[in-house]
């Protein structure tokens, strides 16, 4: 409900009309490309998730593209649906690999897409800070998360390329002192077992990294790219390239906080707008482009549920998703 009011605050404050006429300066044959690149994204996920699956399994991009989709479908509409989006995807492709490769692999890919998404995340915040000055005591807080994206993405990294245990070593020592008995006592052994499935991917195929590193990649860039092209539709202007980049930096951030909102409703308008004011790009731009950028979600959406339907989900299969995910974690 707080999300709605949000929404209808920033829809008001700019006015209706102004939104409207840029949702039509988009246009059908704009918003089709869109969709495009949008798919695109989802397609780029597909593959690298395709490159953590290693012998003796496999699947294909027909298999790895339909469960991304019915994934992110999960996780945009559900709410908590980051929870089971990751487990969908492992039960989407049960039929080609058993359901505990498909949750190591779902979480190995996950696994880059956090380290880049971190990295950038930080690079297009950090250029954003220095080139405009926040007002207290929000750049405290943009500080602090800034802060932790980088210190986790530098040590998650590091303990992937030198394999260190400190995940589970911690988990260890915190229930040998009785912190927490209930959680760790199993969770401290299916957090080792989660660290041997990376370290063991790592180990197995090293020349892969960098292949799935560039696959993340791919996947902000097209985010920088659809940003820009709606930014050309609706107003940006000459600044729309260097706007691009910290709308896209932004709706990451806002992502990786926010997650279990769905459809990140209000959120998107409100921090959308924000970085448009301090760029002056123009009135209404940064709340047009969330509604748009909204509405591919919603699409691509009801893709999702219309390919859980076909492949013979009932919704209240759907629900027990997660349930599903946690019984086949307990066979770890």
């Amino acid at each position: 409900m707080i999300g709605i009011a949000v929404f209808a605050y920033y829809v008001y404050t700019v006015g209706p009309q102004v939104v409207l006429d840029g949702v039509a300066g988009v246009g059908a044959g704009g918003f089709a490309l869109i969709l495009v690149i949008y798919g695109l994204k989802l397609l780029t996920r597909a593959v690298a998730w395709r490159l953590t699956v290693y012998q003796p399994h496999s699947v294909g991009i027909k298999d790895t593209f339909p469960a991304v989709i019915i994934g992110e479908a999960l996780s945009s509409v559900i709410p908590m649906g980051i929870l089971v989006s990751g487990t969908a995807k492992a039960i989407a492709v049960r039929k080609r690999v058993p359901i505990v490769v498909g949750l190591a692999s779902v979480a190995t890919e996950n696994l880059f897409y956090s380290l880049v998404t971190g990295l950038f995340i930080t690079i297009g915040a950090i250029a954003f800070i220095g080139q405009f000055e926040l007002p207290p005591p929000l750049d405290s807080f943009v500080d602090l998360v800034l802060g932790v994206i980088l210190i986790s993405t530098i040590i998650g990294a590091a303990m992937v390329i030198r394999q260190w245990h400190w995940a589970s070593e911690i988990c260890n020592r915190l229930y040998d002192r009785g912190i927490l008995p209930r959680i760790l006592r199993n969770g401290r052994l299916h957090v080792r077992m989660f660290e041997n499935l990376i370290y063991g991917f790592y180990r197995a195929h090293p020349k892969r990294f960098f292949p799935l590193c560039g696959l993340q990649i791919l996947f902000h860039s097209l985010g920088v790219l659809e940003v820009w092209f709606i930014l050309t539709r609706i107003g940006g202007g000459i600044h729309a390239a260097v706007a691009a980049l910290y709308l896209e930096t932004m709706s990451r951030l806002v992502t990786v906080v926010f997650k279990l909102v769905p459809f990140l409703i209000g959120i998107d308008e409100a921090s959308a707008e924000f970085v448009v004011d301090a760029l002056g790009v123009g009135v209404g731009i940064g709340v047009t482009l969330a509604i748009v950028r909204k509405g591919r979600v919603i699409v691509w959406a009801l893709i999702g549920f219309a390919l859980i339907l076909k492949r013979g989900l009932t919704l209240r299969e759907v629900s027990d998703i997660h349930k599903a995910g946690y019984e086949a974690n307990e066979q770890l």
